[in-house]
């Protein structure tokens, strides 16, 4: 193993040790080494990919000898905040790991947390735009239509005032 990563990962697992992390390294790691068993894709992201550790229990696949990791954006001894390490699974089976979790640990001790995401108009509208590969210039002139928090949907009439054709392809209609 090439000395930074020895050095990293010495760092890492010192820190851990001292803040008493370990249960919780290891528990992540058994869900996401069942997910893959399984043929279930899945992926460590955020600030756990800062992790030499995360990437040697397969959690994360930022590799600690190509890139320059800072670990105590994730754990910090001074803040004192357990990691918070995110895995997504891919949806169409997440039911699979879900239930495992429950089976594994008790419904008892396990929870489910999500992030509900709330847009204001021009930010759907941009999103959607983009996902449909609409133009950018189109994209900027239908959400120059809209005030941030409007509660006012996107009508034809905000195309017809910009003299869009709402039957024209290139608007994904």
């Amino acid at each position: 193993m090439p000395d930074k990563v020895t050095y990293l990962l010495e760092h890492e697992l010192r820190l851990i040790e001292i803040l008493a992390y370990a249960p919780y390294f290891l528990t992540v790691h058994a869900i996401v080494r069942f997910a893959r068993s399984q043929g279930i894709l899945c992926q460590g992201r955020g600030s756990a990919a800062n992790s030499a550790v995360c990437y040697v229990l397969g959690i994360t696949s930022i590799d600690p000898e190509r890139n320059e990791l800072l670990f105590e954006r994730f754990v910090s001894e001074e803040r004192r905040e357990p990691p918070d390490i995110d895995v997504d699974f891919e949806h169409e089976r997440r039911e699979i790991v879900m239930q495992w979790v429950f089976d594994t640990y008790g419904r008892n001790r396990a929870a489910l947390c999500s992030t509900v995401i709330r847009y204001r108009a021009k930010g759907a509208l941009r999103d959607v735009g983009k996902a449909l590969g609409l133009p950018e210039d189109l994209i900027r002139s239908l959400s120059s239509q809209l005030w941030g928090w409007s509660a006012e949907d996107v009508l034809p009439k905000h195309a017809a005032e910009l003299n869009l054709n709402l039957g024209d392809g290139c608007l994904g209609v």
